[in-house]
């Protein structure tokens, strides 16, 4: 047989393979199994299901108390240290007494996800109806553990979204076979995240069930934002969420082929119990979620009485329609609001990824007369601290249409930042031994957190599993440049890259480039080691008095593609407090911020014209004299605060420190570049 033939009926095969799903008859004997295989006992008896007192679920019970159909009441809580986003969540499911509804994009079966998933049946077995419908493409990995999810209990229900190829799990070739089959439909995902409890108090923003938005990963972490919201529009939120649990995209596990062949062939196999990688961290949010005043201290009591909210979501209409931008509210709804803004729009994305429609609408914003254009100030990732670097090529390539055009004031995440939300003694990792013979405890007195910056150090912050004695001696300081130093010439970063964490499929927020290769979307390799933090939050200020938190990245697969939601406040307290919380993001400790090089000493408008120019190819940008690069605040006493690059004297307050500060220099930087001249096609789908 001839090689060509050999292949064609290699991939025929393959193909066949992939399509095959179950029979009617099949999908009959599968539910009878999974139906006589569910628990039905439960661990309680009494009417509120045994639930739990929580202070975060009587903020619900105050919300509506206060609440009329004219003046809704409603309490938020921004959710900014992952920590105390798992605690939130874990205490929230333990006060249900009817339902727990939740929705999301990945969840992995790392011990952040064995956590949530063990607290999710021990409600489901005291009385509580539990629906939980991930996304396939990002879903529990192992077929077993979702046949055995599947007859768990009566009372739990698991649904996946838009399964490809009628399956739970897909190889890397049967991905290729949907890609050239079914492109679209593969690449419409939902992206919405909802935990919602009794229909009175949810949870959404930008995390998923996975170690890194959570402070657990001893690697690479995200810094992410949730909004835990209060009150009537958690009613919307329920209606929402019915609307994608009965829609025909979203199948029972045990209906997909390789899930019902399981059970078809073995019956429900029993749900081992579950093994943490790290026992006693995931004890002690298990303890800390039982501690009624802990929970009020550290989150009830920082919630904030608003007035109305509102919920806005994409359905799944919007993969039924012909024109995705036709149903695309939420993408619509926040352009209205930045659309909105007379003085300034404060936007935080970890992917500087711009629709046309969005460019358009900034393009706009920028004509105003001077006196009428609001500022428009950007949080997002560097090449440093991205895990999708593909995208971050994408966002490089436009730096000059985003500074001159669009007038933004851009702000990059260092992978290190020094004053972050970010606990890293909750990671567990073993940290560089630097011969301090110290570790030190640097509390945020405003927000509980750890600087980011003992990732360098070695140093270890107080935690709910992590305390330092009150009679413990006070810690010398130590001295951060002494320590860099010696991390550059202990450690490097490249003797890390090849390890098991940096082997994940990038950010699975671009699920269209998952199975592109293996290692196509690691963080890229930096100078020195260290914990390394990406942005990941999607939030917006609009003029100081509008507050939103969702799902959106503000990037064209929003738009197009995926399913996304955000909480919108008009409470001017709400929207100071969540500019606070960015405008931390984008302190010069946190980011380094992008302006215009300095002009060549000749030929310059040639040099700016010629760069344009091949800006404006979809391929081939080659011009190596790019128009920004990134620079760092240097504060003396002329410079005492940090300032915009459109003020006069930012040159003589920042000094550039190159276009990619703390990579690596090597492959990936070059491959940024190859992406930038070649990779303008990708747009649409990042």
């Amino acid at each position: 047989m001839k090689p060509a033939v050999r292949l064609a009926v290699a991939m025929l095969s393959l193909a066949l393979g992939a399509c095959a799903s179950l029979s009617g008859a099949q999908r009959e004997q599968v539910t009878a199994k999974v139906v006589a295989a569910r628990s039905t006992q439960l661990d309680c008896t009494q009417a509120d299901a045994c639930a739990q007192r929580s202070p975060l679920r009587a903020l619900a019970g105050r919300a509506f108390a206060d609440s009329t159909p004219q003046a809704p009441a409603h309490y938020a809580l921004i959710l900014d240290r992952g920590p105390d986003a798992l605690l939130a969540r874990v205490n929230l499911i333990r006060s249900a007494t009817t339902a727990i509804d939740l929705q999301t994009y990945i969840f992995d079966e790392d011990d952040a996800g064995r956590l949530v998933l063990d607290e999710l049946l021990a409600a489901a077995r005291r009385g509580v109806r539990v629906r939980v419908l991930i996304d396939q493409l990002s879903a529990l990995k192992h077929v077993d553990t979702l046949a055995a999810l599947a007859g768990a209990h009566a009372n739990f229900e698991l649904k996946l979204y838009s399964p490809v190829l009628g399956r739970a799990q897909i190889t890397y070739p049967q991905y290729a076979l949907a890609a050239a089959c079914c492109w679209r439909t593969l690449n419409q995902r939902m992206h919405t995240k909802l935990l919602l409890v009794d229909g009175a108090v949810g949870i959404t923003g930008g995390r998923n069930y996975q170690d890194d938005y959570y402070d657990w990963d001893d690697e690479y972490n995200f810094r992410d934002r949730d909004l835990l919201v209060a009150g009537p529009v958690a009613r919307v939120m329920r209606e929402d969420f019915a609307l994608f649990w009965n829609d025909r995209r979203s199948v029972p596990v045990e209906k997909l082929s390789d899930v019902g062949g399981r059970l078809l062939s073995s019956g429900v196999p029993p749900l081992p119990p579950s093994h943490f990688e790290r026992p006693e961290r995931a004890e002690a949010m298990r303890r800390d979620a039982a501690d009624g005043a802990l929970i009020e201290e550290r989150l009830a009591s920082r919630a904030m009485r608003v007035g109305e909210v509102r919920y806005i979501s994409d359905t799944p209409e919007k993969h039924r329609a012909e024109n995705a931008d036709q149903q695309a509210v939420a993408s619509g709804s926040l352009r209205g609001l930045i659309e909105s803004a007379q003085q300034e729009v404060v936007l935080q994305t970890p992917y500087l990824v711009l629709s046309d429609a969005a460019q358009d609408m900034f393009r706009k914003l920028h004509e105003r007369p001077y006196e009428q254009r609001p500022k428009i100030i950007i949080s997002t990732n560097s090449l440093a601290a991205t895990d999708a670097f593909i995208a971050y090529a994408l966002s490089y390539k436009y730096k000059r249409r985003y500074l001159r055009e669009l007038g933004f004031n851009i702000f990059e995440y260092k992978p290190f930042p020094l004053d972050a939300p970010i606990d890293i003694a909750a990671t567990g990792a073993a940290l560089p031994d630097l011969g301090t013979g110290t570790q030190d405890e640097d509390s945020d007195a405003d927000t509980g957190s750890i600087s980011a910056g003992r990732a360098l150090t070695g140093e270890s912050g107080g935690t709910a599993a992590s305390t330092k004695p009150a009679d413990e001696p006070p810690t010398p300081p130590v001295d951060m440049a002494q320590t860099r130093r010696e991390l550059r010439r202990k450690y490097d970063r490249n003797s890390s890259v090849d390890r098991a964490e940096y082997q994940r499929a990038l950010s699975r927020e671009y699920s269209a480039l998952r199975y592109s290769t293996r290692r196509a979307n690691q963080p890229v390799p930096l100078q020195r080691a260290g914990i390394r933090i990406g942005l990941h939050a999607k939030s917006m200020v609009i003029d100081g008095r509008i507050g939103v938190v969702g799902t959106h990245n503000f990037d064209p697969r929003g738009d197009h593609y995926n399913t996304e939601s955000a909480v919108v406040i008009e409470d001017r307290d709400f929207a100071q407090a969540l500019r606070a919380s960015i405008k931390r993001d984008i302190a010069p400790a946190n980011s380094w911020v992008i302006a215009r090089r300095d002009k060549p000493p000749v030929f310059s408008g040639l040099n700016y014209s010629l760069g344009k120019m091949f800006e404006a190819m979809p391929i081939l940008d080659l011009w190596p004299m790019r128009y920004a690069t990134s620079y760092e605040f240097v504060a003396s006493a002329a410079c005492p605060q940090p300032l915009l690059p459109s003020d006069p004297n930012f040159r003589a307050c920042y000094q550039p420190v190159g276009d990619f500060p703390e990579v690596d220099v090597g492959m990936k930087a070059i491959t940024t570049r190859i992406f930038t001249a070649f990779g303008a096609g990708l747009a649409p789908i990042l």
